[in-house]
């Protein structure tokens, strides 16, 4: 009897035992998940704090047949380009803004990339604060200030309005030219005679804040003529 019951109380202890190293392991292994998902977040808020540069597009309008270079003075921050850029492009354009590539002899109407900022945009005492759905009106006015053909504005206002519609209020900012410059020069060779380089950046908001009417100076467009468009979140 004594035995017997010595043995049960053994077997008892090793149940116990195996029970509370299951649980130690159980303990861990939320530990561990719980970590993973702590590194995972940071990793992924760590990413979406890069700011990027979207979809800048750039046309070319000589007055004659022209083969052009341009070049990014920071490539190294490109993170998309079409068609793809290596060392810049080389293109034969023509005045209607008609491109042809002469690495790949390709027909094209643009060159476009996506970088990460090299500048850091914030909200500045400056700018326009606009509500969701008067974004299409406010572009069409201010696009055209800043020298945008009509065709240039539409395909601008198509690429931002869904996601600045989808806004209740925006803060926008034009970026200057030497803000522009200080993120990524752009080298045309020939030269134009009117270079304009629209950046816009924004911040989607909740309610509106207050800011000065940012001055925009009326841009005409003479002799060759080359624009770039984009566009840049405020993070």
């Amino acid at each position: 009897m004594h035995d017997d019951g010595l043995e049960k109380k053994i077997k008892n202890s090793k149940t116990t035992l195996i029970i509370l190293r299951c649980i130690l392991l159980i303990l861990i292994l939320i530990d561990l998940l719980l970590l993973l998902n702590i590194i995972i977040t940071i990793y992924d808020n760590g990413k979406a704090q890069v700011e990027r540069s979207a979809k800048p597009i750039i046309y070319l309008y000589p007055t004659e047949e022209t083969e052009i270079n341009v070049v990014l003075d920071k490539s190294a921050y490109l993170t998309c380009s079409y068609p793809k850029y290596v060392n810049g492009w080389k293109v034969l354009a023509k005045p209607n803004g008609d491109l042809l590539d002469l690495n790949t002899n390709k027909k094209l109407y643009a060159l476009y990339y996506e970088c990460e900022n090299s500048n850091k945009y914030e909200i500045k005492d400056d700018g326009f604060v606009i509500s969701g759905e008067d974004t299409a009106q406010f572009l069409e006015e201010k696009l055209a200030i800043l020298g945008l053909s009509e065709r240039e504005a539409e395909e601008f206002i198509i690429y931002w309005l869904p996601i600045l519609e989808n806004n209740k209020y925006n803060y926008i900012r034009f970026a200057t030219a030497d803000e522009i410059n200080a993120n990524i020069y752009l080298n045309i060779s020939p030269k134009p005679d009117t270079l304009i380089r629209v950046l816009m950046t924004y911040k989607g908001l909740d309610l509106p804040i207050t800011v000065t009417e940012q001055k925009l100076e009326p841009v005409e467009r003479n002799g060759f003529v080359a624009v770039e468009w984009g566009g840049s979140e405020i993070k």
